[in-house]
């Protein structure tokens, strides 16, 4: 695997970066151990006396007026962070639930669809999806989830012997939501993202996410790639969780960003979030996503999500799915695109900032090993036992 290159701060923090409010975690030498900060004027600014925990930091019902009066430590410019002098880049959540929404946009839903019908296999591809694009990827595009234009659809397609039950998660009146990865198992901004060395076919999932108090307030947002195993979860739905949650097959980051007066859900609702994947090979691959062709709306995920019936006493952060689905051939006419090795996967959006990671095999990406306990205890340890 090549040499990363040291990321700078210039290159992850949002356009309006001097107007936005950015809440991360980083691991600080000088603390010894991770620290939720607030990221003001390329500074890191260490908010462990406010909250120890960015659980705890998000469930306060004052957070603005917290972080406004905060007595904060200043731990040292980013770029120390990021060239790792000073520490390292740690997903910005750390206790809340870490939740996904699949099939919310037409084009993944044709995506699903052919791994599906392919079985697995990536050399059919081409051929299934010259054959459903004209019903799913056109006819679907506009159709509102759960509505009467949908039910005709789908007894038009059960006619048809076309139903899928990616449809019915895409256009029925139940979102797939499902749990993504453990509680401190995300990677941040700089770390390698995992491929299990089983797949032959897979693909980074370009996607924002939500970042949601325990009372269902959405706080802000934040960007993620949802690592996916296309051969794998297309042998069968139900091996989604192998597909999904693997070894650093999660990357959050690089900062949240709460809504305040420069920045709403109206703002986030219009965001174009861009992929890039550069190979060791020369390989280039390019797309966007744009969440105004979302086919649910934010609010009824969320409130799909958490409700009477299920509760996330620590908060959640929900991916809100990828519009786009990498089929540039890489390896082979009608194969499509597939990781190598080495690949360096860019996720970027103006007012979010950019993610970057790497890609190696699950088996040789650092073991996660730092969970809830290890986190207490090191908590505990630096006498913030009773701020978390």
């Amino acid at each position: 695997m090549a040499v990363q290159q040291p990321l700078t701060a210039s290159a992850l923090l949002p356009q309006d970066a001097d107007r936005a409010t950015l809440l991360g975690r980083v691991w600080s030498n000088a603390a010894g151990g991770p620290c939720p900060v607030l990221i003001r004027a390329g500074r890191v600014l260490d908010l462990s006396n406010v909250s120890a925990t960015m659980s705890g930091l998000l469930e306060r019902p004052d957070l603005a007026d917290a972080l406004q009066a905060a007595d904060t430590v200043d731990l040292g410019p980013l770029d120390a962070f990021l060239d790792k002098t000073a520490g390292h880049l740690l997903a910005p959540v750390d206790l809340q639930s870490i939740k996904a929404a699949g099939v919310t946009f037409a084009e993944s839903m044709l995506e699903r669809v052919i791994e599906e019908q392919a079985r697995g296999d990536s050399t059919r591809a081409q051929e299934i999806r010259a054959r459903l694009t004209p019903i799913v990827g056109e006819n679907l595009r506009d159709v509102q989830a759960g509505s009467d234009q949908a039910k005709r659809i789908k007894k038009l397609l059960q006619e048809m012997g076309m139903w899928s039950q990616y449809l019915e998660v895409g256009i029925g009146p139940d979102a797939e939501v499902f749990t993504k990865a453990q509680p401190m198992s995300s990677m941040g901004c700089g770390d390698t993202v995992g491929i299990h060395p089983i797949s032959d076919w897979n693909n980074p999932e370009p996607e924002v996410v939500l970042v949601i108090r325990s009372d269902g307030t959405v706080l802000g947002a934040t960007l993620g790639n949802d690592v996916n195993l296309r051969d794998v979860e297309g042998r069968s739905a139900l091996l989604l969780g192998k597909a999904k949650d693997n070894n650093a097959s999660c990357a959050i980051g690089p900062f949240i960003r709460l809504f305040d007066n420069a920045f709403t859900q109206a703002d986030l609702d219009r965001a174009i979030v861009t992929l890039r994947v550069e190979g060791e090979d020369g390989f280039v691959m390019t797309g966007e996503s744009a969440m105004e062709a979302i086919s649910r709306a934010p609010v009824d995920l969320v409130g799909q999500m958490l409700n009477r019936s299920h509760q996330y006493p620590d908060g959640v952060v929900l991916f809100l799915g990828t519009m786009f689905a990498p089929v540039k051939d890489r390896h082979g006419a009608g194969q499509g695109f597939t990781h190598d090795i080495g690949d360096r996967v860019e996720i970027a959006s103006p007012r979010l900032g950019t993610l970057i990671n790497w890609v190696d095999r699950t088996d040789k990406c650092p073991e996660w090993q730092f969970g809830t306990r290890a986190l207490f205890q090191n908590l505990i340890g630096r006498g913030l036992g009773e701020r978390i």
